[in-house]
């Protein structure tokens, strides 16, 4: 399992960008699958985006596309959710999360999916 730590939520008014970000420890995050979930009060957690270990293949729930952008670096052991054209809809509890993937094309998308879970950021969309 890794660790991960996100970071990069807070105030945004509605149309504004927000970069979330999840640092990964450990030397094998190259071979980690990762995706973005998000929860609000009272409702299960979303899959929000998700990414292979190759980065070469990415996938977004339907309500997010053409807006959030999921990318990585290996090298620097994060993932990112570039998030554009917020919405008041988009406020959540942002959770980053990894699951060890046998091939770099591979991709996940459910809750129980993945294994190792972040503690979460808080973005805030004002209308």
């Amino acid at each position: 399992q890794v660790q991960l730590v996100e970071s990069g939520g807070g105030l945004v008014q509605a149309g504004g960008s927000l970069r979330l970000s999840c640092a990964a420890s450990g030397r094998t995050f190259s071979r980690y699958v990762m995706g973005w979930f998000r929860q609000t009060p009272g409702k299960e957690r979303e899959f929000v985006a998700a990414i292979s270990w190759s980065g070469g293949r990415t996938a977004y729930v339907d309500s997010v596309k053409g807006r959030f952008t999921i990318s990585r670096d290996n090298a620097k052991n994060t993932v990112y959710l570039q998030m554009n054209s917020l919405k008041p809809e988009d406020a959540a509890l942002y959770y980053c999360a990894a699951d060890r993937m046998a091939t770099g094309w591979g991709i996940k998308f459910g809750i129980a999916d993945f294994s190792s879970w972040g503690q979460g950021t808080q973005v805030t969309v004002s209308s």
